[in-house]
């Protein structure tokens, strides 16, 4: 299977990307993985209309990433909370029903355009607390990866 991430702004801190690196290591058993990341778009003033046009910049970018034929999983707060078994099961069921090509994507900090939320296939929620998008990359990675080990019935701890 083929996973892309396609997420807002860029990792600064190092034990951030040491956990990323540590977790595409591990993932290279499993998947064909790729990080893209998109420029987040800085705005002077908290102003509604601002942080619009920013968000639609964004999702243009990230729109730009994506193919027709990818299936698109948002990372949102209002998306579905699941299980980790229960992602574990939609990643595997995509790849049994010929959906082998899966994009999630991580916003900004202010959110997703409607047109990315428009163009999703699922919307996931892991929290409805908002978290870093930095430290999101890194706990999406480690639940893509347990469920990899779910779907192959390794042991991984609880």
């Amino acid at each position: 299977m083929k996973v892309t991430i396609v997420c807002v702004g860029k990792v600064k801190e190092k034990f951030y990307r040491d956990a990323l690196n540590e977790y595409k290591k591990r993932l290279g058993a499993y998947i064909n993985l790729n990080i893209i990341e998109i420029n987040d778009e800085k705005v002077n003033n908290e102003v509604d209309a601002e942080i619009n046009i920013a968000m639609e910049k964004e999702g243009n970018n990230i729109l730009s990433k994506i193919k027709d034929t990818q299936y698109v999983i948002t990372l949102e707060i209002l998306g579905e909370l699941i299980s980790s078994e229960k992602l574990a099961s939609k990643i595997e069921n995509l790849g049994i029903t010929g959906k082998s090509d899966v994009v999630f994507v991580i916003g900004g900090s202010y959110g997703l355009s409607d047109k990315v939320k428009q163009r999703s296939n699922y919307a996931l929620s892991f929290s409805k607390m908002t978290f870093p998008h930095q430290l999101m990359r890194v706990v999406l990675l480690e639940q893509i990866y347990r469920a990899y080990k779910i779907i192959k019935r390794e042991k991984y701890h609880k």
